[in-house]
């Protein structure tokens, strides 16, 4: 039994909803906590046939054993969260602590309307800008307030704390990506607030010494969305030539593409203390992979990309996705 925490390496959209999904599948975790920032970061897998995506619940929502918790430190759109427990069914395990801050139509119509936010800094529009900026002002609405909202209430860093010290298995699910961190990241094309692993462990209200592993997920190729610098990005021609042309799970917006980016990876690893690497859409990059789920029947070049990829990192790549369904995974922990 172990607490697991999962952060994106690069810009967000790398699938760390599919490995969570399949995480949630596969080690039945008791509980599944979102840390991150609110309904801006969208995360979508498939499963059978059927695509889910959520913006508040955790990507766990697959097992029904599991459940699903929203920390202190994330903002939640009341509609967006209470659609998703319904569409899901989730309501009879799902939990928000009472300290989740609140975005309302103020928030996001200020998003919208502020031409830094929207138009130079790219934001979503959603909202969590604005409605962060109010939390450090000491002026933003909190779950606990919110009558809608009272069936779902509790204290999950007391939950997930009291789960750690029972040895229950715990996934701990990240949001947006490293460099998208309000810290770490490209300033000012980040999101607002810190989205790393330390930074989603302080948003649930646990502290690292209860973590046993960082599994950090990298694309096989990198994307953002938004404004900011994308080192060797392509051109629109070169991407759609590759088949990486991707669109935002929640604005619908083209992302931009470049190759997958060592530097930057190495630097994701220092600032997560990664002891794991998962690496997503092999199939993309290399097609005869698609599907398959054995290290061993992959090509000789993608099986250099994945060395190339431990060599210089210095961390196990443990988990490689190679379809969009989430079983379309190659699962070497057991090798490691």
């Amino acid at each position: 039994m172990t607490c697991k925490v999962i952060v994106g390496g690069f810009y967000g959209d790398e699938g760390k909803g599919k490995i969570i999904a399949y995480l949630s599948i596969k080690d039945k975790p008791i509980i599944a906590v979102r840390g991150g920032v609110g309904a801006n970061a969208g995360h979508t897998f498939v499963y059978n046939n059927k695509t889910y995506k959520v913006r508040m619940l955790p990507s766990a929502v697959l097992n029904p054993e599991t459940k699903l918790l929203i920390g202190a430190g994330v903002l939640i759109t009341p509609g967006v969260l209470i659609d998703e427990s319904q569409r899901y069914n989730t309501a009879n395990r799902t939990i928000i602590d009472n300290h989740c801050g609140i975005i309302d139509e103020s928030h996001i119509r200020r998003d919208m309307e502020d031409s830094h936010l929207k138009k130079f800094v790219g934001t979503t529009g959603t909202g969590t800008g604005p409605a962060n900026s109010d939390r450090a002002l000491r002026i933003l609405k909190l779950a606990k307030e919110v009558n809608e909202l009272r069936s779902y209430l509790g204290n999950v860093s007391d939950i997930v704390n009291e789960s750690v010290e029972k040895s229950h298995s715990v996934l701990i699910e990240g949001t947006q990506g490293t460099f998208l961190s309000l810290y770490h990241g490209d300033y000012p094309f980040v999101t607002s607030k810190d989205v790393t692993a330390s930074g989603i462990c302080s948003d649930i209200g646990i502290g690292p010494k209860r973590v046993d592993d960082v599994i950090v997920v990298f694309k096989a190729y990198v994307t953002r969305v938004g404004g900011g610098p994308l080192e060797n990005e392509l051109t629109l021609d070169e991407a759609s030539k590759l088949g990486w042309v991707e669109y935002g799970s929640v604005t619908g917006r083209q992302r931009r593409a470049s190759p997958f980016n060592m530097d930057l990876a190495k630097k994701s690893v220092a600032i997560n203390s990664a002891t794991q690497i998962a690496v997503t859409k092999l199939d993309v990059v290399f097609p005869d992979c698609a599907g398959l789920k054995e290290y061993s029947k992959l090509t000789p070049q993608a099986r250099d990309f994945i060395q190339n990829i431990e060599d210089k990192l210095g961390v196990d790549v443990v988990l490689i996705g190679t379809g969009a369904e989430i079983n379309d995974i190659i699962d070497r922990r057991k090798e490691n």
